[in-house]
């Protein structure tokens, strides 16, 4: 079911995926740069996203940003931290055009949508978001002791600004006991289609056995459950982008987070 697409050297724990045209897009969770990767001719481009000197790759796990999200919108890429610790509340906009840097912080917005849904620090664990130009869903990974996986839904276009969020926790299937968690999502003809994993720790800052990784999508209107399936037995895939139609089916295409220090990125692509 798992296809290797692209094997990528120079890019380290990849967490995010975004495809527009030839040109892949990746972030990396202990990195502050924005990966562009040619298709065509397998050329690879550095964007720093944070400014010197702050440290670029390979960054302590104390000190990360942690981007885990990236979203598209008309000529803007959006790229979230995840809110796990106070230096993990960042948003990048980077224009595609200018290559210019938009530095948000979410802080404030981070904490008002822990306090309004009983969320504790160590709860939140921002891993996909989604922008349609109204709405903002941002993918909270619930492998924290409280176990808060869900979907904050906000109104406005600037998520900087905004001042609440409703919460709809998604409860999806267990494996050997341990619920799987959202670890990325995009939306596809009105539909969310989202990548998961079972981890083995109750911690969202602290890494665990991987017991399963999985694709499944979600009515956007009800966000039911509608397809769920397994795609690895030991793999964690962070980053999720939509690749093709192939008759019946969708193409995706996945990055493994293997939380091994190897500069190197694999992309796999996987079929629905």
């Amino acid at each position: 079911m798992l296809q290797v697409f692209a094997t990528i050297k120079g890019i380290n724990a990849a967490s995010g995926l975004f495809l527009k045209g030839d040109l892949l897009y990746i972030i990396g969770d202990n990195s502050s740069f924005l990966y562009e990767y040619h298709l065509k001719d397998k050329r690879l481009n550095h964007f720093p996203l944070l400014g010197n000197p702050s440290p670029l790759e390979n960054i302590p796990k104390a000190d990360k940003p942690d981007f885990e999200s990236v979203a598209l919108y008309e000529n803007s890429l959006y790229v979230l931290g995840s809110g796990s610790t106070p230096k993990r509340n960042r948003m990048i906009e980077y224009r595609l055009d200018t290559r210019a840097v938009i530095l948000h912080d979410l802080t404030t917005l981070y904490a008002a949508m822990k306090s309004a849904h009983a969320i504790a620090d160590e709860d939140l664990n921002i891993e996909g978001a989604i922008f349609t130009g109204s709405h903002w869903y941002l993918f909270n990974r619930g492998n924290g002791s409280g176990g808060k996986n869900g979907i904050f839904i906000l109104k406005g276009a600037d998520l900087s600004v905004a001042k609440n969020a409703d919460f709809i926790g998604v409860k999806l299937p267990k494996e050997n006991k341990v619920f799987v968690s959202f670890t990325d999502a995009i939306l596809y003809e009105n539909k969310i289609y989202f990548i998961a994993a079972a981890e083995d720790t109750t911690s969202t800052y602290n890494d665990g056995k991987i017991l399963g990784s999985y694709i499944g999508n979600l009515d956007l209107v009800t966000l039911k459950l509608k397809t769920f399936k397994k795609i690895a037995e030991h793999q964690k895939f962070e980053g999720l982008a939509f690749l093709g139609k192939k008759g019946a089916q969708l193409e995706f295409l996945i990055c493994e987070d293997s939380d091994a220090e190897t500069a190197r990125a694999i992309i796999y692509k996987v079929l629905l």
